[in-house]
This record gives structure tokens, C-alpha cells and sequence, in this order.
């Protein structure tokens, strides 16, 4: 077993040093990391000299993650992990801390969007109702339940909350999803209130519509894409990797003095729609 780390430093109210933009040593668990947007966070943070969890339902591609990390020169773990149930979550950070020590981030990315089918709010099945909303709002509940123990031991932690564009669109015929990620949102400013004194932040990051490698059940037409990209003020399809440094910042000491904030990262479509 990898000898467990020190704990990371805490917070200290002084100016920030080049050191502080660094996440070279720190434990990141990110949920959902097997595809997507997950999947190049992690791929990311690895590469910047994290200690990565790969967390995921599916533990043959988080495994793969874990392989591309490594040979990249990267340190990293796959994790088993159902965001929805208390259990699996609790094992999963269970895990993280018997390997390395602590957890210093943790980064909520698992959703489901991308089976959901388009439809009026009055046609959405209740069981899909629910498993959207047991996942997107109460997985993430659930894993800054397990990590906050760790956090406030340790006196640091950085939580990253994703939500989408969708809810400031109020994308329609996608009721469950828009519901679940304004949650999020207000999940995010409530809990940087109450562990701001642990010396740990909580943020929430806004995408816009990335393209990924994830197939989706409704794909958006080539127009569409295009309309999108014109209302944004750089005026391209987002990818994975934009939402790179925004969430590797969130992720640093240098950040401290950043809580309860919801950061738009979609090319600027909120500032000029």
C-alpha cells in the first residue's frame, strides 16, 4: 500500500505564491471520470501531478482512464462507484483515504443527461423523474458527505460542483435534467456557508453544450451547434478541455478566498445572450 501523504496545507489568509497555483501531491476524486468531461479532468489532473481517483459505474473504462494517466507519467486509481447509493459512496472514499491518506478535492461531474430522452415535462416516466434527481442532486449530496469528514481533519478542501447552461436557458424538454442542475447550484451556495470556517471552498462551474466523445440519445443538429457558437462571444463549439483551467484552479490553494460561486464557462453565451 502507498505510504499515506501529509496533510495538505492550510488555508492561511496570505498572498498567494506560485506554489499555491499548483495541484502537484493533492487527492482529487472525480465522479463520472470514465468518458466525457470526466474523463479529461482527469486526464488533466493527472498530468498536473495529482493523485487521481477514477470513480464510475463503470469500472472497465475508469480503468482505462487509469492506464492513460499512467503512462503519461501520471499516479491514479480506478473506483467502482453508484453516486446514488450511500454505500458504494462510502466505500469509494473509503478506499481513496486507505490509499493515499486524504481527500483534498472532490469534483461532483457524474450526471445523467446523456440516455435522457427529449420530451413535454407531463411525459417524463416518475421513475426517470427520480433516478435523474437521485443521481444529479443527491449523489453529489452524498459524496460531500463522505469527504467532509476528511476535509475538515485535514483543515483544506476544495469542492467542485458542475451544473449546466441549461439552467439559465431553461432548456426545454429536459425538465428533469434543468431541475436537477439548478439544485446544484443552490446546493452549492448553501454548503460553502457551512464549511467556509473548515477552511474549505465550495464552487459550482456552468458549462456550456460540450461535445464529447459520449454518445447521446438526442444529439443536437449541426444548425443548432451553429446558432449556439453565434451567441457565445467566442464564437466555437466548446470542448472538454475549456473547462480545464477553471477546474484546476477551483482546485488550488490559490483559491481560498473563492466560495459559493457559480462561474460561467461557456464561451460567454450567458454575457451575450
Amino acid at each position: 500500500m502507498t505510504t499515506p501523504l501529509t496533510h495538505a496545507s492550510q488555508d492561511s489568509g496570505v498572498p498567494a505564491s506560485a506554489r499555491d497555483f499548483s495541484v502537484s501531491d493533492r487527492v482529487v476524486i472525480i465522479t463520472g471520470a470514465a468518458q466525457g468531461i470526466g474523463r479529461e479532468l482527469a486526464r488533466q489532473f493527472g498530468a498536473a501531478g495529482s493523485l487521481v481517483a477514477v470513480a464510475d459505474l463503470d469500472l472497465n473504462k475508469a480503468s482505462a482512464v487509469v492506464d492513460e494517466i499512467e503512462v503519461a507519467g501520471g499516479s491514479a486509481l480506478a473506483i467502482p462507484v453508484d453516486v446514488a447509493d450511500e454505500s458504494s459512496v462510502e466505500a469509494m472514499v473509503s478506499t481513496v483515504v486507505a490509499r493515499w491518506g486524504r481527500v483534498d478535492v472532490l469534483i461532483n461531474n457524474a450526471s445523467i443527461f446523456a440516455t435522457l430522452e427529449k420530451g413535454p415535462f407531463e411525459q417524463i416516466p416518475l421513475d426517470v423523474w427520480d433516478r435523474v434527481l437521485r443521481v444529479n442532486v443527491t449523489g453529489a449530496y452524498l459524496c460531500v458527505r463522505a469527504v467532509a469528514a476528511h476535509m475538515r481533519a485535514a483543515g483544506f478542501g476544495r469542492i467542485v460542483n458542475i451544473s449546466s447552461d441549461a439552467v439559465t436557458r431553461g432548456t426545454v424538454n429536459y425538465l428533469h435534467y434543468v431541475t436537477s442542475k439548478s439544485a446544484v447550484i443552490g446546493m452549492t451556495n448553501s454548503l460553502a456557508r457551512e464549511l467556509g470556517a473548515d477552511g474549505i471552498t465550495v464552487n459550482c462551474v456552468r458549462p456550456g453544450s460540450v461535445a464529447t466523445e459520449v454518445e447521446r440519445a438526442v444529439n443536437p443538429t449541426v444548425e443548432v451547434r451553429q446558432r449556439t457558437a453565434a451567441l457565445q462571444c467566442i464564437p466555437r463549439g466548446m470542448v472538454p478541455t475549456d473547462l480545464v483551467g477553471i477546474m484546476l484552479f477551483l482546485a488550488t490553494p490559490a483559491s481560498a478566498f473563492i466560495t459559493g460561486q457559480t462561474i460561467a464557462c461557456d464561451g460567454g453565451y450567458t454575457h451575450s445572450s
